[in-house]
């Protein structure tokens, strides 16, 4: 199923159409980043080791960079997208690995059939209201003991999500605290969290949150 096989909520659409017009830009800006980043290498790792006997998707793989990375620690990996620009650019640069377009809320991917999914600041846009409906859909498609990673920007001291202008289209910051109940609530238990400081030209604190399947 596409992204455009339904209809999707208005601002689904602005954010595709947001990252198309910025496929390029946003490619130049995030290549070669993970390079300088020990702390997402150390919990990409972390989450590799435990996904590896099976089937994993990326959740928002935009131009396909943290696919390749999982790939190359021998991860079995798909991508999915809403931006068509941005899976053109992931097909072209990484001609040996599976992407497709569709949507966080609506997977085409069966009852627990994957062993992991990574969630690499593809949540950032989604309304706050329907988070639960999108962690449930992730806990649907996962096995009994899959593990999800999310990586979100932290809300600074608040439980609510916050809205911020993001580069590309309105995103939101969230309290780790605030996430992991929500997941909580979808079937999951949290294993691990990681705040970092943030970067010279990063706005704020990067958060990072490991999640199993528990029932």
């Amino acid at each position: 199923m596409t992204a455009n096989s339904r209809t999707d909520p208005a601002d689904v659409a602005h954010t595709r159409a947001a990252y198309d017009e910025n496929a390029i830009r946003y490619a130049e800006f995030a290549k070669d980043h993970l390079a300088t980043q020990p702390f997402d290498r150390a919990m990409l790792s972390v989450f590799a080791e435990l996904v590896h006997d099976g089937r994993v998707a990326d959740l928002g793989c935009g131009e396909g960079r943290m696919t390749a990375h999982l790939a190359g620690l021998g991860l079995d990996i798909f991508g999915i997208d809403l931006s068509p620009r941005l899976l053109e650019l992931a097909r072209a640069q990484y001609p040996t690995l599976g992407f497709e377009e569709g949507s966080l809320e609506h997977l085409d991917i069966g009852d627990a059939t994957l062993a992991g999914i990574l969630v690499w600041y593809s949540i950032i846009h989604l309304p706050p209201e329907r988070m639960p409906a999108v962690l449930a859909e992730f806990h649907r498609v996962l096995e009994p003991r899959g593990h999800a990673l999310l990586a979100f920007f932290q809300a600074p001291d608040v439980q609510d999500p916050e809205p911020f202008d993001h580069k590309v289209i309105t995103a939101y910051r969230w309290s780790p605290d605030r996430l992991a109940a929500l997941a909580e609530q979808a079937g999951f238990a949290p294993i691990a969290r990681l705040v970092r400081e943030p970067d010279p030209g990063e706005r704020g604190r990067q958060a990072y949150l490991l999640l199993v399947k528990d029932r």
